[in-house]
């Protein structure tokens, strides 16, 4: 059976727009409920975070799983990772996510977790959407689901944040956190300042509207001025469902998801528990690559996005990956990414080592990129192109082992992406210029 629906991240859209609309959403919630009523009596969770359409999608799938006869827990706005953490806790069959994560507020998205806090089983996402081209039915009145919200749920997330920290103090540790007026908010400076940190928030005044607007991790330039002028130790931005984080240190520097994925496997890597190696995506910088292997450590690329970096991680049974934009992945403390654990993670190594973020952070020499996008008006495989494979191959040639090549096409514009990455910036753009030219003409 072929997808119609559940895409590499669930479900996502304008709002209004197909499928995203309160009719569908209904649907899907009663499709959902249709599967795993089917295996039992059911409880599934939802949250979101703090977009406007939010509570109107979060009434649309109480009513579908209700229909179904499943009962519903509504946790409120919480982090999406602090979803997967919930139904695991709550024993819940499933737990539902509204969010488009780092996205504007006119956006919005559904995505499910499994059980046990992971990925849905592609069966059972099979099964939902055979069920979303039915009549919709509504059990028997003293079937129907039953709806609570659960009021603790906030808190029990921020317990189980500070519990990964292993015993961190700190006190004296004075910080920015910019919630991007997302599903952070509230849980972000009670942890930190639950640990002893002086907290200074930002982004902290959702009002449906503003999400991800001009702040948070998609936007880090005003974390960078607010490190500056509270003269901080360091700041920590979170993306819109809290699935993201990067830092800046003290002088103003960002530190992104590549640096961060270091510290952390490097800090796991000497205590004896990276239990393997790191995955990273086409995208991770070279000079990732390079730091950890001169650290011993082995590295796996995967295609760009959490759910592949999980898949590889899966299959080797490793613990640490990540990606650039600062969505990582330390499965010996959460099953998905998690923005506010992942910067405790960062936080713990810097205690350990007694080393400051910004001296940390340079342990990893980035490598400079060099990104040319190409409009294409045709599919086509751009790696089956003669003309491509050969100025491919002459322009590794010319970068030997210390650079690095990538065409990859983009999955939502007609464009193929360029990259070049090498140690002189004035070399890696002029190679990406030459290779974008061959690959311009060949697409033509």
């Amino acid at each position: 059976m072929s997808r119609k629906y559940f895409g590499t991240d669930g479900i996502r859209g304008r709002v209004g727009e197909a499928p995203i609309t309160p009719e569908f959403v209904m649907r899907l919630g009663w499709a959902a409920g249709k599967v795993f009523a089917a295996r039992g009596k059911s409880r599934i969770l939802i949250g979101k975070d703090t977009r406007i359409s939010g509570y109107m999608f979060e009434s649309a799938l109480e009513a579908g799983l209700s229909a179904a006869g499943v009962d519903v827990g509504l946790l409120g706005p919480i982090p999406t990772p602090g979803i997967a953490y919930l139904t695991r806790t709550f024993r819940a069959q499933a737990g539902i996510v509204i969010s488009a994560s780092h996205n504007p507020f006119y956006d919005n998205g559904i995505k499910f977790f499994s059980g046990d806090g992971t990925k849905l089983a592609d069966d059972i996402e099979l099964q939902i959407e055979s069920y979303l081209d039915q009549p919709m039915t509504c059990v028997e009145s003293d079937q129907l689901g039953k709806a609570m919200r659960i009021s603790d749920a906030a808190g029990r997330y921020i317990e189980f944040c500070k519990g990964t920290a292993n015993s961190l103090n700190l006190r004296g540790l004075k910080v920015v956190l910019d919630c991007s007026h997302g599903a952070t908010y509230q849980i972000a400076p009670a942890v930190f300042s639950e640990l002893g940190a002086t907290v200074i928030t930002i982004g902290n005044q959702p009002n449906g509207l503003n999400i991800n607007h001009e702040c948070g991790s998609t936007h880090p330039e005003l974390l960078r001025s607010t490190v500056l002028e509270e003269k901080a130790d360091l700041g920590i931005a979170f993306d819109g469902d809290g699935d993201r984080v990067l830092m800046v240190d003290h002088k103003g520097e960002l530190v992104d998801g590549d640096q961060l994925l270091f510290i952390v496997a490097t800090h796991a890597h000497e205590q004896g528990r990276l239990n393997g190696g790191v995955v990273g995506t086409q995208m991770s910088n070279l000079g990732l690559e390079l730091a950890l292997r001169d650290k011993g450590i082995e590295f796996k690329r995967a295609k760009v996005g959490d759910r592949y970096v999980m898949q590889v991680l899966t299959e080797n049974n490793w613990r640490y990956g990540g990606e650039s934009s600062g969505h990582l992945l330390c499965l010996d403390s959460n099953s998905t990414g998690d923005g506010i654990v992942s910067a405790l993670q960062v936080l713990v190594a810097l205690r350990d080592s007694g080393v400051g973020l910004h001296e940390w952070q340079k342990r990893m020499v980035k490598m400079p990129q060099t990104m040319i996008n190409v409009r294409r008006s045709r599919d086509m495989d751009v790696m089956s192109h003669p003309d491509i494979i050969t100025a491919v191959a002459a322009t590794e040639k010319k970068l030997a082992d210390r650079g690095r090549v990538l065409l990859r096409p983009s999955g939502t514009e007609p464009l193929v992406r360029v990259m070049v990455e090498a140690e002189d910036p004035a070399i890696t753009q002029l190679l990406a210029q030459e290779l974008a030219e061959v690959v311009e003409k060949a697409l033509a």
